[in-house]
């Protein structure tokens, strides 16, 4: 078991072990459930969305001319930040 110290500003550090563990990457997100007698879970946050929410995101983009590879990638990762609840 880790123990960790909180700062003075309440703030904790995960050591490179735990993030590992998590799979976690600077600028990843943590979820954190509380649970019952004062003890919380940690586990990473992963986006919930799926290809199919993809689905529809290039209609009304191309003005009825072909898109180009990077104006095709720029929708998808939209597309895919909305629906994991990220935001570019």
């Amino acid at each position: 078991m880790a123990t960790l110290s909180i700062t003075s500003r309440g703030q904790v550090t995960l050591r490179r072990d735990i993030l590992r563990h998590l799979d976690l990457q600077p600028g990843d997100k943590l979820q954190v459930e509380l649970l019952p007698d004062g003890r919380a879970e940690l586990r990473a946050a992963r986006p919930s969305g799926s290809f199919s929410a993809l689905r529809g995101v290039l209609k009304g983009k191309s003005e009825d001319r072909g898109l180009t590879i990077d104006e095709i990638n720029e929708a998808i990762a939209d597309a895919g930040a909305e629906a994991g609840g990220f935001k570019r």
